[in-house]
């Protein structure tokens, strides 16, 4: 049976355009038609908030928590721009690490995973040094089994299990919703070209600056990998590195925690095939 599309208004700026949504269409999907309808006029690097026009106080109001379309409505998105200044700058106070599927099978199909492994428990042993939340995620963990045992996760604010490729499921997004003052989400894991690429989208599609770890994501092909990472740089999305997150987190070598961060890039981070040819 076709699911019931409901016709709504989507306002930006000074434009309107009708279209439709499934009857049940909440938060997420409203961002994406957003985005759809807009997507060369929203600045990447802005944060914005989805609003309802209210009969009942004659304005629009901020949507309301757990919101679905169920009838014809009107929604405006107001687009709060981020000072150019800020852009790029990690402070752990308000960063979030994304650990994103890294899971005992696939270990033999993802290129370079040992690689990626290994930056991938640096990153969560310097998010735990500095203080900073790491959420991890599953993917379908009955069939796929656990995160890796090399990586530690014992420390993570959370571990979910998912079937959905992003890691913006509901329970991530009340994690995020409960951290009001995030405004940057570090990413690695696995692959690329799907989790990874799919996350990304949501995560800047919710006005957060995203920063995907290079050296710590990969696919079954190089050339998923790297044309996922060249196509979410021209989205805005910063593409980096391991050793260079960590050191812009401490920015300071009389940082308490400097010489803990500087013991675990002691030793470079593998190239995990990044220099070689597709």
């Amino acid at each position: 049976m076709a699911e019931c599309a409901v016709p709504v208004l989507f306002c930006f700026s000074s434009f309107s355009r009708v279209s439709s949504v499934p009857a049940g269409s909440g938060h997420e999907v409203l961002i994406q038609k957003f985005l759809s309808l807009y997507g060369g006029l929203i600045g990447v690097h802005r944060k914005f908030v989805i609003q309802l026009e209210s009969p009942e106080w004659g304005e629009y109001i901020d949507l309301p928590k757990g919101f679905v379309v169920t009838e014809r409505c009107k929604l405006r998105l107001v687009s709060l721009q981020v000072p150019m200044t800020s852009l790029g700058n990690l402070v752990a106070s308000s960063t979030v690490f994304f650990c994103c599927d890294m899971q005992e099978r696939f270990r033999p199909a993802i290129k370079y995973f040992g690689d990626i492994i290994s930056v991938g428990q640096r990153l969560v042993q310097g998010a735990h040094v500095l203080g900073i939340p790491v959420i991890v995620t599953e993917q379908y963990p009955k069939g796929l089994g656990s995160t890796v045992t090399e990586i530690d996760v014992t420390t993570a604010k959370m571990v979910v299990p998912k079937t959905k490729f992003s890691m913006v499921v509901p329970v991530v997004e009340d994690a995020l919703n409960e951290m009001p003052g995030v405004q940057s989400v570090v990413l690695f894991g696995v692959e690329t070209h799907v989790c990874i690429q799919q996350t990304a989208l949501d995560l800047i599609g919710r006005g957060l600056e995203v920063h995907i770890v290079a050296d710590a994501t990969s696919s079954r092909s190089m050339m998923d990998r790297m044309f996922a990472l060249e196509r979410l740089a021209r989205t805005g999305i910063i593409i980096t590195t391991s050793e260079a997150i960590l050191l812009q987190l401490v920015a300071d070598k009389d940082h308490p925690h400097f010489k803990e961060i500087q013991n675990l890039i002691k030793a470079s981070a593998p190239e995990s095939g990044l220099l070689s040819k597709v």
